[in-house]
């Protein structure tokens, strides 16, 4: 989040604190294959939450330190809890900041990196040209970022897609943006970056892998519950809908003709 009276999707409890570490853990071998910080001394990492991607850049790149950067007072409580060895060593130091004002020096970082961010946030390209400003010569930013257009399921799901639907259409009304993904190149021209390469990353399981495939749907279920409260609270579904969506994600998981397809965009840019 940029700042902490934006309107945020998922809530703040314990119970989402702790789906986002499994969140993390479950995805890690789609997200870092791609991610090369061996070069890096100290990067900003911008939205970072109750650190759960914090804790997976400190382990893949142990000459790093990061900054990392949260609206949210309670996200970064349970950061510094969760990662308190980190931050005693000082590898780590957690700040309560808006991302659209960053309270650091030009040039005080060789990189950044944003993960599940920018689907936050109001202003894109205001955020992108901040960071950017504290970036120096030669450093390199990574941006993940939701493309919620693309998600498939097969046997057809009607209560999913509903709630899919109204999942995404809260998240844009309340001025984040779902499909902020496919925006990334644009987004990162605007804000002056240079030498941008944009890859989709497809998650595409069926028979084939169905260990993998049980795997995600329960990544799936937990992230479409996290919204629930606040979707039954505006009315927007109904409690008869989330408990058929439960029942045809249960479908999805067992069937053995099942098929899930999802995908989201992983951006690298330069400042030069």
């Amino acid at each position: 989040m940029t700042s902490a009276s934006q309107k945020y999707l998922h809530g703040f409890g314990r119970g989402e604190q702790d789906r986002l570490y499994r969140q993390a853990k479950f995805l890690e071998e789609s997200i870092y294959p791609q991610i090369d910080f061996k070069t890096q001394k100290q990067i900003l990492e911008v939205g970072c939450g109750v650190g759960a991607q914090t804790e997976i850049l400190l382990r893949r790149f142990p000459k790093l330190h990061v900054t990392g950067i949260d609206a949210s007072a309670a996200q970064l409580t349970r950061a510094r809890r969760h990662l308190a060895k980190m931050v005693r060593s000082k590898r780590v130091a957690f700040k309560k900041v808006d991302a659209s004002h960053l309270p650091f020096k030009a040039e005080s970082f060789d990189g950044a990196f944003l993960c599940w961010f920018l689907e936050h946030v109001k202003d894109p390209v205001a955020v992108l040209t901040e960071i950017r400003r504290v970036l120096e010569p030669g450093a390199v930013i990574y941006c993940n970022e939701v493309l919620n257009a693309g998600f498939y399921a097969h046997p057809y799901s009607p209560a999913l897609l509903k709630f899919w639907y109204e999942f995404n259409d809260h998240q844009w009304n309340i001025q984040s943006d779902p499909f902020v993904g496919g925006k990334l190149g644009n987004y990162l021209e605007a804000a002056g970056y240079q030498n941008i390469q944009t890859q989709v990353i497809n998650r595409h399981y069926d028979n084939r892998t169905p260990k993998k495939r049980a795997q995600y749907v329960e990544y799936m279920t937990s992230l479409l519950l996290s919204a629930a409260p606040e979707l039954i609270k505006l009315k927007k579904i109904q409690t008869s809908t989330l408990a058929q969506m439960k029942k045809e994600m249960e479908k999805l998981k067992r069937d053995p003709e099942s098929v899930i397809f999802d995908s989201w965009v992983q951006a690298k840019a330069q400042v030069l």
